[in-house]
């Protein structure tokens, strides 16, 4: 029985969700879009049944890349999902596992190969995160917590194949997003100070103690009497930060290079744009998964008290992690005792630059986006470059000039703009603001193109708006 037979027999016994006969409304779509994301946030809420405790500082700083919050039911997240598009890529991008994914059988091949994979990781992270002690079941329960994460995991999928196919973009990216942005809100206006398991409030009941837990907002103004500069520097500093990237981001979202193109028989003078951001915000989400399991990896070998391998991960694993609020201890304590900080700092983001490049490379092959796969589209759709012979293989030339320079020089600097914002120690982690804002910006032109293929709805009223 060949691998694809395998897979395909297999399939026939997984559910999967049934695509939409015919392309749902607009309105449809936001609402199933709207109620994957309350869905994700109640499940984000429901505590694992029969634990005692958890815990994972390790993981902390991922927890919103990967969608998860520790100690519920969706403690593994987006992991499984995105670990099985990894291994995946990685099989493919080095010729291990041949596939075309310019044919239909091959690309379902690897969507039922992804799903099989990540549900199989959803069990195995989940039993290695019960395993490790990230969470702590209660005597006899460790099966029935590790099923209730997993299942958490599963549901996940499910729900972003449900808005791959009835909604807006992918529930991966929604769910990033939502996590992102409830997370910031938090953290800037939380009126609540956390200490402990429980939340401290003042004697009387009626007011909120806004002390070292709560909101950066409040700490500021709280804190501003008895130190102006270090309340500014520790409470306003992540939220600066925060708005500089979200800013820079915005910016560049606009940024592409346009190769003049003719189309059709009457040669109308046309644009191909490629822009900046060409490679989207995959390869952010990759190396950050990547970086969050080799931080797993790294706890369990721990445990296990293997020295030298213990040994190599740590260190693997101490400059794959950014140091948090360097800049806040360079404005405070200068340099001085921190020259080892600033080179893991240095390392963390060459590192991570080397890493987005890779998955951005892998992502613009496994997507169709690269110049061969590029050039062969506008020739079936009747377009090609004026000046120029009408042959893919002088659009791919002339391509070639833009696309691979532009998805490296594009991967390094995301790597860069979400490594320097996780260094600073800014709102909502840089990996986090980068991801959100990208997620928000494509959302938004998914619905204008949606709204203008329907010409109908609020875009032609403002439309209308605007011509008067």
């Amino acid at each position: 029985m060949s691998f694809a037979s395998f897979i395909s027999s297999i399939s026939k016994f997984i559910p999967s969700v049934e695509a939409p006969k015919e392309k749902p409304a607009l309105a449809q779509r936001l609402k199933y879009s709207f109620f994957a994301i309350i869905i994700f946030f109640i499940l984000g809420n429901i505590s694992v049944f029969g634990i005692t405790a958890s815990a994972a500082s390790q993981l902390a700083v991922y927890q919103m890349i990967l969608a998860s919050n520790i100690g519920t039911i969706i403690t593994v997240g987006i992991g499984p999902i995105v670990v099985a598009s990894i291994i995946l890529q990685l099989l493919v991008g080095t010729k291990i596992w041949n596939l075309n994914f310019s044919n239909t059988e091959d690309r379902a091949l690897f969507q039922s190969t992804q799903k099989i994979l990540a549900i199989l990781l959803s069990f195995f992270e989940a039993f290695v995160y019960v395993k490790v002690g990230f969470l702590t079941p209660q005597p006899g329960m460790f099966f029935w917590v590790l099923l209730q994460v997993a299942i958490g995991s599963i549901i996940l999928l499910y729900l972003d194949e449900v808005v791959q196919k009835y909604g807006f973009g992918s529930g991966i990216s929604l769910f990033i997003a939502g996590g992102v942005a409830s997370s910031i809100f938090w953290r800037i206006f939380s009126p609540i100070s956390t200490v402990g398991s429980g939340f401290k409030l003042l004697a009387t009941g009626a007011a909120l103690d806004f002390g070292t837990g709560s909101g950066l907002i409040w700490r500021f103004f709280v804190e501003l009497g008895s130190s102006f500069y270090i309340s500014i520097v520790q409470n306003l500093f992540p939220i600066i930060f925060a708005l500089i990237i979200f800013f820079i981001v915005v910016y560049f979202e606009g940024v592409y290079v346009n190769i003049p193109i003719t189309m059709g028989k009457s040669s109308q003078l046309g644009r191909y744009p490629v822009k900046f951001f060409y490679v989207s915000n995959l390869p952010v989400i990759l190396a950050a998964a990547l970086f969050a399991n080799i931080a797993l990896l790294y706890a369990i070998v721990e445990k296990q008290a293997i020295p030298v391998l213990t040994t190599a991960l740590f260190y693997l694993s101490t400059y794959t992690t950014a140091p948090s609020q360097l800049a806040e201890n360079l404005f405070l304590q200068g340099f001085s005792g921190l020259w080892g900080t600033i080179l893991q700092a240095l390392i963390y983001l060459i590192l991570l630059s080397i890493t987005c490049v890779f998955f951005g490379i892998m992502w613009v092959k496994m997507a169709g986006q690269d110049s061969e796969a590029v050039s062969n589209q506008l020739q079936k759709s009747g377009m090609y470059l004026p000046g120029f012979r009408r042959d893919p293989r002088v659009i791919r030339g002339v391509l070639d000039r833009y696309i691979p320079t532009i998805t490296i020089i594009g991967s390094i600097f995301v790597a860069i703009l979400a490594g320097f914002a996780n260094i600073t120690g800014a709102v909502g982690t840089g990996m986090g603001i980068l991801l959100t804002v990208d997620i928000i910006y494509r959302l938004y032109e998914e619905i204008v193109k949606e709204q203008v293929s329907t010409d109908s709805g609020l875009l032609s009223k403002l439309v209308n708006m605007k011509n008067y």
